[in-house]
């Protein structure tokens, strides 16, 4: 093996298939692809998925916020002309009932959410043509920090992958990964 490999990774195909209850599996255009962070190259802080989305979808329901930023990327996804947008996405910035305030996207935008700020709903409630969306946030595995009525909890999700340690099974999101160097 030579000394970068590690740092070097070849997308699978995926066919995250994760919707509510009674909500349409066809919103997203398959196969998908995802960089999962450090479950896939050791070490990484930032994870990543590239979604076409071609029908409405109300992605993420839940407010919550992150211990790093994230960025939320909208663009047309009938390529090459990424200009090439209609829809209107709503998403909600700020803690509801508090300072929340909800955008509406109808051209290509990217968002910056900052560490701890509070965001979502997020909600493709119209697709008229395809459109090309990215999640990016800067820790290496995608979770979240969610209050529940217990209080505050951390929670993770790693997608629909095998375990690296463990192929007969599906990744838990465990965090052993977390641990490793690209160096070692």
């Amino acid at each position: 093996m030579g000394k970068y490999e590690k740092l070097v990774f070849t997308f699978p195909q995926e066919n995250n298939e994760i919707v509510a209850d009674g909500d349409d599996p066809g919103y997203v255009v398959k196969p998908q692809a995802y960089f999962r962070g450090a479950s896939q190259i050791p070490g990484s802080h930032f994870n990543v998925g590239f979604q076409i989305f071609v029908k409405p979808f109300f992605l993420d329901r839940v407010p919550h916020r992150h211990k790093h930023d994230e960025y939320l990327i909208f663009l047309g996804g009938s390529f090459p002309n990424v200009f090439d947008f209609d829809a209107d996405i709503e998403f909600t910035l700020g803690e509801i009932g508090k300072d929340a305030e909800v955008f509406s996207i109808t051209k290509p935008t990217i968002v910056r959410v900052p560490a701890d700020v509070y965001h979502c709903p997020l909600n493709f409630k119209r697709v008229d043509k395809p459109i090309f969306f990215q999640a990016a946030l800067m820790e290496p595995m995608f979770g979240g920090v969610y209050d529940t009525p217990d209080g505050e909890k951390e929670m993770w999700y790693n997608g629909p992958v095998q375990c690296k340690y463990d192929l007969n099974k599906k990744c838990d999101a465990c965090g052993k990964c977390l641990e490793e160097d690209w160096r070692s």
